[in-house]
C-alpha cells in the first residue's frame, strides 16, 4: 500500500478540522465566514472525516440538517471507497 494517498487524505481532513474552527470563531466576532460550499468541497475532496469531527468539537453547523445528516453519510461513503480501494 502506498503511503502517499493517506498523507494527502490525513492533511485534507486536518485542513476540514482547521476550517471548521476557523468558521466558528470568525462567526463568534461576526466577521466575513468561510461558505457552507467550501465547507462541502472540502468534504467531498475527502475530508468528509475531519469536517466531521470538527463540527463536533467546535459544536459548528451541528443544527444544519443538511450537515447533520450529509456528513456522516460522507463519512460513511468515503471509507467505504477506503476499503474498497486499500483492500
Amino acid at each position: 500500500m502506498e503511503l502517499m494517498p493517506l498523507i494527502i487524505l490525513l492533511i485534507i481532513n486536518l485542513y476540514g478540522i482547521f476550517l471548521m474552527g476557523f468558521d466558528k470563531s470568525k462567526a463568534k466576532k461576526g466577521q466575513y465566514r468561510i461558505s457552507e460550499r467550501t465547507l462541502w468541497i472540502v468534504a467531498i475532496c475527502g475530508g468528509a472525516v475531519g469536517t466531521t469531527i470538527g463540527m463536533n468539537v467546535f459544536r459548528h453547523k451541528t443544527k444544519h440538517k443538511a450537515f447533520q445528516i450529509g456528513m456522516p453519510f460522507l463519512v460513511g461513503l468515503q471509507l467505504v471507497v477506503l476499503f474498497l480501494l486499500f483492500n
